[in-house]
């Protein structure tokens, strides 16, 4: 079964979504491809304690407040709410349960998405599968590890009952990890390893924080951008190790107990982890908050770069007109890996996609 329609967008979270509001309000045709059986499920399957880094009153999506008091940090489960609401509000055009196989491109132009027992072929394709990948990132030597060590990456962790009893290691110390580790530290020995990646310098539930967070937002947005050195500087390291601890500092690592060593995990001894100083770690479980890596090997098209990441300006594709990224890391700024800066990149990206519509031929990246 073929269908033809003037854009498909691959992937209906808050990135999805918000290029799907903005194309149908500029009455182009669009469809949304959500790989989940229910828009919000991606969040829903978070460990269960997860709350957003950032208040309400910065986590609305275009067209539409996150509901609530503008102060509360909202939960995993009321962002999935909030996307499911968004899209049913605007009668957005999901199409649920649909896995894309691969993407190409068409002989006579345009491209062609293959979902197995169903096909798509669009003038336009915006690829929105996630703001952090896909694909769970473990290094290579996890295998080598003692059968008997639980191991978890974050995107599996749940709650602290998954963790058999004795200590934990938890590999990665950006917020994720930090997160994890204090949750862990309640029941269990627990083992922090990673090199810091800066912290946050208020507590982020404070007065103080609730201060600056309109300067922090408007840092995230206008200054820590591609537009500007410091930007385009932050850009790699964000991507490779993370961003800052947000929540959880130093200090609220030490008070839990946790043991906060600044060294990563370089291989396996005798079916242990050993740290780059050569000790070796004897622990029951690992909870690896080591990142995910984009996997694009579905697109048949040359538009991957060497480090894995699409050669895109801003989500525009210069080498396939007609192609689109939204909700990578960084896209445009450090706003983009939140949910409110999700509304900003889809607008550029949406726009970009309607003139080139409007001139019948390939638009030129704007300034």
């Amino acid at each position: 079964m073929e269908q033809h329609i003037e854009t498909i967008v691959i992937g209906g979270g808050q990135a999805g979504l918000s290029v799907g509001y903005h194309l149908t309000r500029m009455g182009r045709p669009v469809l949304i491809l959500d790989e989940q059986r229910r828009t919000g499920d991606n969040w829903r399957r978070h460990w269960e304690t997860l709350r957003l880094y950032s208040p309400a009153r910065y986590d609305g999506l275009p067209g539409m407040r996150f509901p609530g008091p503008g102060g509360a940090f909202p939960t995993k489960d009321e962002v999935a709410d909030y996307l499911e609401a968004y899209a049913a509000r605007f009668e957005l055009p999901v199409e649920h349960g649909v896995h894309v196989e691969t993407l190409a491109a068409r002989d006579d132009g345009g491209y062609v998405i293959d979902c197995g027992d169903r096909r798509f072929t669009a003038e336009n394709v915006v690829v929105a599968t996630g703001t952090f990948g896909t694909r769970g990132y473990v290094p290579p030597f996890a295998g080598e590890l003692d059968p008997a060590i639980v191991q978890l990456h974050s995107s599996r962790y749940r709650r602290p009952d998954q963790l058999p009893p004795g200590p934990v290691l938890v590999v990665g110390a950006s917020h994720s990890g930090a997160d994890v580790a204090v949750e862990a530290a309640r029941e269990h020995r627990t083992i922090l390893c990673g090199r810091p990646t800066g912290q946050l310098p208020v507590p982020l539930e404070s007065r103080r924080a609730r201060t600056a967070l309109p300067v922090l937002w408007f840092l995230a947005g206008h200054v820590f951008t591609l537009r500007t050195p410091i930007g385009r500087k932050m850009r790699p390291e964000v991507r490779t190790h993370g961003g800052p601890l947000l929540r959880v500092k130093a200090a609220d690592l030490a008070a839990a107990g946790v043991e906060w060593i600044p060294e990563r995990v370089t291989g396996v001894r005798d079916g242990k982890p050993v740290l780059a100083g050569g000790r070796v770690l004897d622990v029951a479980s690992i909870v690896w908050c080591t990142g995910f890596r984009q996997d694009f090997g579905w697109i048949r098209l040359p538009v991957i770069g060497d480090d894995g990441w699409p050669l895109e300006d801003r989500g525009v594709v210069p080498s396939a007109p007609g192609l689109y990224f939204t909700g990578l890391a960084f896209q445009s700024g450090f706003s983009s890996m939140l949910i409110g800066g999700a509304g900003r990149d889809a607008a550029y990206v949406a726009r970009h996609l309607a003139r080139r519509q409007r001139a019948g031929r390939p638009a030129v990246a704007a300034a």
